[in-house]
């Protein structure tokens, strides 16, 4: 019976069987504590204050509790937030120490520009210019919405400086384009400094401007104290969002959270990208994925078509299938260091040499930037696509190539009407792996083009409207840059899993797509149907 048992092969079946179950069960495992962690953190959770043996109290939120091993020591770790009062967000506190906890209704949780949440009671508002004066019940948010319009107007301003400071920059392109070929003293370089010298007495009023209103705007302010009474004035421009979680319904709640959602998918990042919204890191990533499998998948396609259907079997041809095979294995940290020397140092400083003379030493493509970062992305997966448009063009029978050339069909038309069509759901396979592995890679970006926080998008309505000497954010290096370079790892670990939830959800969308036309085009080419 026994020998039976392993003749049949029944152990390897369950070891097999038991390998994908336990993938699975890993698979399953990193979608729920990222899902877990990532979703819940946008809701309003409530806030406790804790009265402490020694008189004094906390406020702020329950993050976690935990058990001391080998004591059964209880401890409680609060998020109390105002950092500018206290130095630090979080605080653990042994439960032996609290003698009460309770939710006050009237507390207030401020969403602020810099340091962080401040947790406390409004004890005072003062506003200037705001007629009728704003009371009574959610004073606070009414006075915020009422200045609003204050603030789109700073707002406006400073677009309007940065518009101008474009313009500038364009025209000092081309004063010292024309200082470069002698052209000083034409008519034309003198109206372009007379129109300079006007810019810049604007780009001066405004900043005036700009200045003196945002002065006005800084003394509306209310006045606040935190859990033991300690009083702290917080400019009103510079909170982002307030609410009172313990005053909260359900439906509320609800409406704070697509809020939240809204400023992450289409806001910019603050407080060191720990708060706010990632849509540059979005926008980055998508648009670097789009741009590497435009100059990467037709590259690797013309390379696996030649070395299938066209290159005679020799020692060189082994040996380039044998390099294909072992590029897909090198790190790519090593292709992030040959596209800085190559693309950004070679190609890059000859661009520069020979177009943008005027502007040495200040690079323009001698530097970083999104084509380059694409560029090397699409030479590391340029191997897989290269090896999986092989593998699908040899699957293909030998008889249907003879089939068709027997009908007096050329070798390109055979190739381009028969073999193709047949072949892309398995091109499309290495499309997808390609893809999939470029959107998670980080190392060879950081040495070509991602930044911490871009000051521009690679893609706006200035012309000419596509930048690819630009840097740009990543989602990728964003989880890096909050997770292991934050000055406060603790603070920033809820972003951490926001970002790799909007990684994956980002990723498996793209991938989804491309499966999906995977088997449309396996259903209408598959061999059977030939």
């Amino acid at each position: 019976m026994s020998k039976k048992f392993w003749r049949q092969g029944e152990p390897f079946v369950w070891a097999t069987g038991l390998a994908l179950s336990l993938i699975l069960f890993l698979t399953l495992l990193l979608f729920y504590v990222v899902t877990t962690n990532g979703l819940a953190v946008f809701w309003p959770k409530k806030v406790v204050l804790a009265t402490l043996q020694d008189g004094r109290s906390l406020l702020g939120e329950i993050v976690q509790e935990e058990i001391i091993p080998h004591t059964d020591t209880r401890r409680l770790q609060f998020k109390i937030g105002n950092r500018d009062l206290y130095g630090l967000d979080f605080k653990w506190v042994d439960a032996s120490e609290i003698t009460s906890l309770t939710y006050p209704k009237d507390v207030h949780v401020l969403e602020r520009q810099e340091y962080g949440n401040f947790y406390g009671y409004l004890s005072e508002l003062e506003v200037k210019g705001i007629a009728p004066p704003v009371s009574g019940p959610n004073s606070l948010a009414r006075t915020i919405a009422a200045l609003e319009e204050r603030k789109v107007e700073v707002h406006l301003l400073g677009k309007k400086i940065a518009n101008l400071n474009r313009r500038v920059e364009l025209l000092d392109h081309h004063l010292a384009k024309a200082s470069y070929n002698n052209e000083d003293n034409t008519p034309a370089i003198a109206a372009l400094k007379g129109e300079k010298n006007g810019l810049k007495t604007e780009f001066e009023a405004l900043v005036s401007i700009l200045g003196e209103k945002s002065a006005a705007l800084a003394t509306n302010q209310a006045i606040f104290s935190d859990a033991n009474g300690q009083p702290k004035a917080i400019a009103l421009v510079n909170i982002v969002r307030t609410y009172q979680p313990n005053n909260m319904s359900f439906f509320a709640k609800c409406g704070y959270y697509l809020e939240r959602l809204r400023e992450l998918f289409f806001d910019e990042p603050r407080e060191s990208n720990t708060e706010g919204g990632l849509f540059p890191a979005i926008f980055g990533t998508v648009m670097l994925i789009f741009l590497m499998s435009i100059l990467s998948f037709p590259l690797g396609v013309l390379a696996g078509i030649y070395l299938r259907e066209y290159a005679k079997d020799g020692w060189l041809v082994k040996m380039v299938r044998i390099a294909v095979n072992n590029l897909a294995g090198i790190p790519s940290i090593v292709y992030g260091i040959f596209g800085l020397g190559f693309f950004v140092y070679g190609i890059g400083g000859s661009i520069d040499h020979f177009f943008f003379p005027e502007r040495l030493p200040a690079p323009t493509f001698g530097t970083g930037g999104i084509l380059w970062t694409s560029l090397t992305l699409g030479l590391l997966t340029v191997p897989v696509v290269i090896v999986a448009t092989e593998e699908a063009l040899g699957s293909i029978p030998p008889g249907i190539r003879e089939g068709s050339q027997a009908l007096a069909a050329t070798k390109l038309q055979t190739l381009t009407k028969i073999l193709l069509p047949m072949a892309s759901p398995g091109i499309l396979t290495g499309f997808i792996l390609a893809m999939a592995r470029a959107a998670g890679e980080v190392a060879p970006l950081m040495i070509t083009g991602v930044v911490k926080l871009a000051p521009a998008l690679p893609l706006d309505g200035v012309f000419p409207y596509l930048h690819l000497d630009r840097k740009f954010m990543h989602l990728g290096f964003h989880i890096y840059d909050i997770g292991f370079q934050s000055p406060n790892v603790e603070a920033a670990k809820p972003m951490v899993y926001v970002t790799t939830l909007l990684l994956i959800l980002i990723v498996l969308a793209m991938t989804s797509t491309a499966i999906y036309l995977r088997n449309k085009m396996r259903q209408r080419h598959s061999v059977v149907d030939v």
